[in-house]
């Protein structure tokens, strides 16, 4: 969300929790006096350049100012929209883009070509150092725009530029139409080009070629049904009016206000008075009360999030494979799908989510069965660690079971196991990505794009953008590759399947949930959807009257 090999973080990481106080963020909102805006909760995003948004909370942001390449339909299929077409050759290695014509960004400027391929570069290009860098790893000439790390025996020493700034496999054709040339053939290179990174920056976004203009990020021009009016007011809100005349689909309301939490409960609680209109996550603590207060307004839908703690194995002292096997056994993910989630959220059993084509039920097998008794034993003799800690971010709701994890933890294993807190995700990932030690790492993944090889790749492979807890094996990284390269649905989904068998020999990491979305809404509205990226559709939302 990312959000972090080939492909965000989440990751999966959007709502908000717990603090005792129950002070939401959240300024003045001058936008909610007109009838026809709406105001929607999120989470402090990390950032709002396109490239650099691999999180959830910024990339709800960004679908309401920018118009994707393409969407997905009812079966995940992906369905041209700011394209008019998208076409591979026989290999599926050169892509041929068509753009809708006509199209503006909101500073009046048209898109073109250029646009995509200016912000793809800077994405790609390592010193820019996007956290969606990845996602461009496919296109040829990616590993030349890249430096290679100095470091070595007589210290740190400055990276060398990378050999390009470019992309090879960009070129324009005109002002509507470029080409993308993959280094390896690709055949769901359509889907990935739904994904956040993905879309184009206007030549206002740039200082000069490949920098990107001092406050730009706070006031970002996108090609989308909506525009920033004022500044995004961090810890506050994001607040984005409708575009005139947008040629594509248009909204059914005026403007939006992004309404910023740092705590879940106080989200909730302006939900039921009226002054938010959509929490799309109901807080734990209040799922029991929430069909009495909202009625008819609390809703379920499908949802492709995935919740897991991860395992720094770059650390020795969960480099043993039976200590990761035996913190998994120990928790009874039933237990807290029951009694905290109360039924909102499944016991995970496999490394993807069951949305997507290839999911197998129980690939993780024994490893993710709760059986103490040989939790017990393995830790013994691994002589695991006297003390664990998983550490969760405060503002997305996981401290009520992060806690009955750590209790489970400790009956059955004898250790000791606390919550370390992070007040905001973005502070948590700041932290993981410098590699600091926060322990084990509660972490969450809603898909970029309907494939299985977007939750192994990313999570897992080596140079996964989103493997924030060091796991490599060159076996599942190849597997990943050559799935990505086989020429039919079906064959990609055999290799993935296999790569997934190693992580269930391995564990990287100890899947916990899988998630539906469990939302509300105010009488103010109608229409309220929220999808299986868990944004809301804000093409289809309305005020009431």
């Amino acid at each position: 969300m990312p959000g972090k090999s080939p492909w965000k973080m989440a990751v999966g990481a959007t709502a908000i929790a717990l603090l005792a106080a129950g002070c939401g963020g959240g300024g003045s909102d001058d936008s909610s006096a007109t009838s026809n805006t709406v105001v929607i909760g999120i989470g402090e995003p990390q950032h709002l350049i396109p490239s650099n948004t691999t999180e959830s909370n910024g990339a709800e942001v960004l679908a309401s100012l920018f118009y994707p390449l393409v969407d997905f339909d009812a079966q995940n299929n992906p369905v041209p929209v700011a394209a008019e077409s998208i076409t591979p050759d026989k290999t599926n290695t050169v892509w041929t883009i068509k753009l809708k014509p006509g199209f503006t960004f909101s500073n009046g400027e048209p898109v073109i070509s250029d646009n995509y391929i200016d912000a793809w570069n800077y994405g790609a290009y390592g010193p820019n150092g996007q956290g969606g860098a990845y996602f461009f790893e496919r296109i040829k000439g990616y590993a030349d725009l890249q430096s290679k790390d100095p470091d070595g025996e007589e210290g740190p020493k400055k990276a060398p530029e990378p050999k390009a700034k470019k992309l090879t496999g960009l070129a324009k054709v005109d002002d509507t139409t470029f080409t993308v040339t993959l280094s390896a053939p690709f055949a769901g290179w359509q889907s990935v080009m739904g994904y956040t990174v993905f879309y184009p920056l206007p030549k206002a976004a740039f200082s000069s070629d490949g920098v990107i203009a001092e406050g730009f990020e706070d006031a970002i021009i996108g090609n989308g049904p909506f525009k920033m009016k004022g500044k995004w007011e961090h810890d506050s809100q994001i607040v984005v009016e409708r575009v005139a005349d947008f040629k594509g689909t248009a909204p059914k309301v005026d403007g939006i206000t992004w309404k910023i939490y740092q705590d879940q409960q106080a989200q909730y609680a302006d939900l039921i008075s009226g002054s938010l209109d959509v929490q799309t996550t109901i807080p734990i603590e209040s799922l029991a009360k929430a069909s009495a207060d909202l009625g008819d307004r609390f809703k379920k839908s499908p949802n492709s999030g995935f919740g897991f703690v991860g395992f720094p194995t770059f650390q020795k002292e969960f480099s043993d494979v039976r200590v990761r096997r035996a913190i998994s056994m120990a928790i009874n993910r039933q237990e807290i799908s029951d009694q905290i989630f109360l039924g909102s959220r499944a016991p995970a059993t496999s490394f993807v989510s069951p949305v997507v084509a290839g999911y197998r039920p129980n690939t993780c097998g024994a490893n993710c069965e709760y059986n103490p008794t040989e939790a017990k034993k393995l830790y013994t003799e691994a002589n695991g660690p006297k003390e664990i800690k998983i550490t969760y971010n405060v503002d997305g709701g996981h401290k009520a079971w992060i806690d009955a994890a750590c209790n489970q933890i400790k009956a059955t294993l004898g250790v000791n196991c606390v919550g370390g807190e992070e007040p905001k995700f973005a502070d948590l990932l700041t932290k993981v990505e410098a590699k600091k030690p926060v322990g084990l790492i509660r972490l969450g993944w809603l898909m970029d794009y309907p494939l299985m090889e977007n939750y192994l790749g990313p999570l897992y492979g080596t140079d996964g953008g989103s493997n924030y807890y060091g796991y490599s094996n060159s076996t599942f990284d190849n597997l990943v590759k050559e799935g990505s390269a086989a020429p039919t649905p079906e064959e990609s989904i055999k290799k993935w399947q296999a790569a997934e068998d190693i992580l269930a020999k391995e564990m990287p990491v100890v899947p916990i949930y899988t998630q539906q979305n469990v939302y509300g809404y105010s009488e103010k509205v109608t229409n309220v959807n929220v999808d299986l990226f868990q944004k809301v559709d804000l093409y289809k939302i309305e005020v009431v009257g």
